[in-house]
C-alpha cells in the first residue's frame, strides 16, 4: 500500500489584548493540533513529518513544470504550446532571471516549508512520551527529509541559508559551500545507520530508508566529485542486497510494477487521487489515439494538453537501434482519424517513459516518480572508479550490467578506452539510461559540458553564471542577506 501524505498544520494562537474583554477572548483550545498536545504521540509527530515529506517532493502540475525546467536547459528535451511555454521559452533560451520563471519561488518556498516542519519535529520530539526506538527513527526521518529538501536547493541554487530552528532570525545569509557540503554529508551519513531497511515489516512504502540515505550520499559525492567517497557509498548501498535491476526496462515505470521491483531506491509516491504524476499529459502528441502496436491506448479518463514536451532528434538518433530503452520514446502513432503519424526528423519524438496509467483520473497518473534508481548507483560507482583509476574491468562490468538489461549484450572491451574516452562513454550511457529523470543538468555540469552544450545548440549567451539559478526575487526582497555568497 502506498505511503499517503497527510498535510498537517501547527496551530498558532495569537492573543488579542483588549482590556475591556480580555477574559472573554481567552478560550481553551480543544484540538489535536494544539501545540501542547500535537507532539505527545507518534501520530502527532508523524502528521507534521508527513507535511514535510509532501513539501519536499516534486509532483503534480507544479512538479511536472519544475522537472522539465531543468531538462529544457540541456540537450534532450524542448517544448512548445500550452501555458507553460512562456516559462519554457526563457529556459530554452537561457534568458531567465531572478523574477522568472515563477515556479522557482514555489520550489524554494516548498523546500523551506519542509525544512520548517522537520525543525518543528526536531525541536519538540524530546518532550514527547514516545518510546526511544520510535523517537530515534522519527528523528532520523526528519533529518533525512530536511536534508533532501536542502539537496534540492543546493543543486538548483548552490549554498542557501541553513535554517535549523523555527525561532531564528528571518534575515539570514547563505551558507558557504563548505558549510553546505558538510551539512549534507553529515545528515545523510548519520541517518543511513538508523533508518529502517527497505522491506521492514509494517514500514510504509515511500518513507525514508537506509538505502535512500546511501543513495543521496552517493549522488552528493558524485556531483561534488568526491570520487573515493562516491565509490564507497555506492558499494555500501550495493552491499545491502536490497536492490537490483528490474529485468525489463520497458515495464520498469508502469504502475503495476512500481512496488514489486527493487530498483527504485527513492521515489516521490504518486496517486490518481493526488499527488499525481502529470508527466504524460504533455508527452501525448496531438490527437493521440494509440501507439502503432496498440500497446498504449488513450482513454477518456486521460488528458492530452496543448503543451508538447518533445525529444530532440539528436538524442533519439544517438541510441543503438537495438537499445530497448529507445522503445519508450515513440517515433510514430495512430491519431484519432486512424492515420499513422511520424514524429521523426522534426525534433518531435515523445518520451513515454512513464507509461500511461490506465486508471488515470484527469491529469493525475499513479506512476511513482523515480528520484534515485539502482541503475544510477551502478553508473555512479563506475564513473567514480574511472576517475580514481582510469578504465577497469569492474567499471566496465557495472556499465555492462545495465547495457545487458537494455538488450545490448556485446561486451565493452577494456583496451578500447582511455580515462577520457570512458568518461565520455559513461556520460552517454547515463543519458540513454536516465533520460527524463531530472539528472541531465547535473551530469553536464559535472562533466564540464553544460555551457559548451548550450553553445553548440546555438545559445550564444550561455556562460558560467548559468550553472546556478538566481535566488528568487521574492526571497531577495524578504531576506536581502541571502544574496551574500551567491556568486551570481
Amino acid at each position: 500500500m502506498k505511503f499517503k501524505y497527510y498535510i498537517s498544520a501547527v496551530l498558532l494562537v495569537t492573543s488579542m489584548m483588549f482590556s475591556s474583554c480580555e477574559e472573554q477572548l481567552n478560550e481553551d483550545v480543544f484540538s489535536q493540533l494544539d501545540p501542547g498536545t500535537l507532539f505527545n504521540s507518534a501520530n502527532g509527530v508523524e502528521r507534521v513529518l508527513f507535511g514535510a515529506y509532501r513539501d519536499a517532493q516534486i509532483t503534480d502540475n507544479f512538479g511536472g513544470n519544475i522537472w522539465f525546467q531543468e531538462e529544457w536547459t540541456c540537450d534532450h528535451f524542448w517544448e512548445t504550446g500550452g501555458a507553460v511555454n512562456l516559462q519554457a521559452t526563457v529556459m530554452l533560451a537561457f534568458t531567465w532571471d531572478a523574477s522568472y520563471p515563477t515556479h522557482w519561488t514555489g520550489l524554494w518556498n516548498n523546500c523551506y516549508y519542509s525544512v520548517r516542519n522537520c525543525n518543528l519535529v526536531l525541536e519538540n520530539i524530546d518532550q514527547s512520551p514516545i518510546d526511544d526506538a520510535t523517537k530515534e527513527r522519527l528523528v532520523a526521518e526528519a533529518r533525512f527529509v530536511r536534508a533532501s529538501a536542502y539537496y534540492i536547493l543546493y543543486t538548483m541554487w548552490g549554498p542557501v541559508p541553513l535554517r535549523f530552528s523555527t525561532t531564528g532570525d528571518l534575515a539570514m545569509a547563505r551558507a558557504t559551500d563548505a558549510e553546505m557540503q558538510t551539512f549534507l554529508e553529515k545528515e545523510f551519513s548519520d541517518v543511513s545507520s538508523v533508518l529502517p531497511a527497505r522491506d521492514t515489516p509494517g514500514y510504509q512504502y515511500g518513507r525514508a530508508t537506509r538505502g535512500a540515505a546511501l543513495g543521496y550520499l552517493t549522488k552528493f559525492y558524485l556531483n561534488t566529485k568526491q570520487w573515493q567517497k562516491c565509490a564507497d557509498a555506492a558499494k555500501d548501498l550495493m552491499d545491502l542486497n536490497e536492490y537490483e535491476l528490474w529485468p525489463d526496462y520497458t515495464t520498469l515505470f508502469t504502475v503495476d510494477n512500481e512496488t514489486r521491483q527493487k530498483e527504485f531506491v527513492w521515489v516521490y509516491p504518486c496517486s490518481t487521487q493526488g499527488p499525481g504524476n502529470e508527466f504524460m499529459n504533455g508527452a501525448f502528441p496531438p490527437q493521440f489515439k494509440s501507439t502503432v502496436d496498440g500497446s498504449i491506448v488513450f482513454k477518456e479518463n486521460m488528458r492530452n494538453w496543448a503543451r508538447m514536451d518533445r525529444v530532440q532528434d539528436s538524442f533519439y538518433n544517438s541510441f543503438d537501434p537495438a537499445d530497448e530503452r529507445r522503445e519508450l520514446i515513440i517515433s510514430e502513432y495512430i491519431n484519432t482519424a486512424g492515420k499513422t503519424v511520424s514524429l521523426l526528423n522534426n525534433n518531435n519524438t515523445r518520451s513515454f517513459k512513464y507509461v500511461p496509467d490506465p486508471d488515470a483520473v484527469g491529469n493525475s497518473h499513479g506512476n511513482d516518480i523515480a528520484v534515485i534508481r539502482y541503475a544510477d548507483i551502478l553508473l555512479s560507482r563506475a564513473e567514480a572508479l574511472n576517475e580514481l583509476n582510469g578504465p577497469t574491468q569492474e567499471a566496465l562490468d557495472l556499465i555492462q550490467e545495465i547495457r545487458d538489461r537494455a538488450g545490448l549484450t556485446t561486451p565493452l572491451v577494456l583496451g578500447d578506452y582511455t580515462k577520457e574516452s570512458l568518461r565520455d562513454r559513461i556520460l552517454d550511457e547515463r543519458g540513454w539510461e536516465l533520460y527524463a529523470e531530472k539528472v541531465r543538468r547535473q551530469d553536464l555540469l559535472r562533466h564540464g559540458k553544460f555551457v559548451s552544450s548550450a553553445k553548440a545548440r546555438g545559445i550564444a549567451i550561455a556562460d558560467e553564471h548559468h550553472k546556478l539559478f538566481p535566488i528568487p526575487q521574492t526571497e531577495i526582497n524578504a531576506n536581502p542577506l541571502c544574496e551574500q555568497n551567491s556568486g551570481y
